[in-house]
């Protein structure tokens, strides 16, 4: 039988493996950088009007499909919105289902040259979308945007 001494020293070291272990994964996430998205190549380039309609169609494959890949956008803006320290572009289908895409500050200044009608190209990582209750309505929304040239 292994005396109380070495028993609590095993289960102290163990522990000890378990946080350091921990702390260098929760470490790792809160460090983790992106990469530029106006230099990264988009997994997928599609129509505004038709990728809303894909996630009309089935948002669950489509979020199986698009989620947390970057994606290159055509379409119409059909607004552009202010939020805190963010400009959002919008572009929406008769329906009112929209894509909302949040650009950071360092593309503020190209995004305000933006105005409702312009047909644009914008690339950013998908959220995803889904069905929104309240708003009766599908929106997809992008972040880490860029605007393609």
């Amino acid at each position: 039988m292994i005396n109380r001494k070495k028993l609590f020293k095993r289960i102290f070291i163990t522990c000890l493996v378990l946080v350091l272990g921990g702390a260098g994964v929760v470490w790792f996430l809160f460090t983790k950088t992106f990469q530029d998205t106006a230099n990264v190549k988009a997994d997928y380039i599609v129509n505004a009007l038709a990728f809303l309609q894909e996630y009309k169609a089935n948002d669950t494959l489509a979020n199986k499909k698009y989620a947390e890949k970057i994606i290159s956008v055509n379409g119409r803006v059909s607004s552009v919105e202010h939020a805190d320290t963010t400009l959002n572009v919008k572009m929406e289908d008769s329906t009112g289902a929209y894509i909302i895409f949040a650009f950071q500050q360092k593309d503020l200044a190209a995004i305000k040259k933006i105005k409702e009608g312009d047909a644009v190209s914008i690339k950013g990582s998908c959220n995803g979308g889904t069905y929104s209750q309240i708003l009766e309505t599908v929106y997809i929304a992008f972040k880490r945007c860029s605007l393609n040239k």
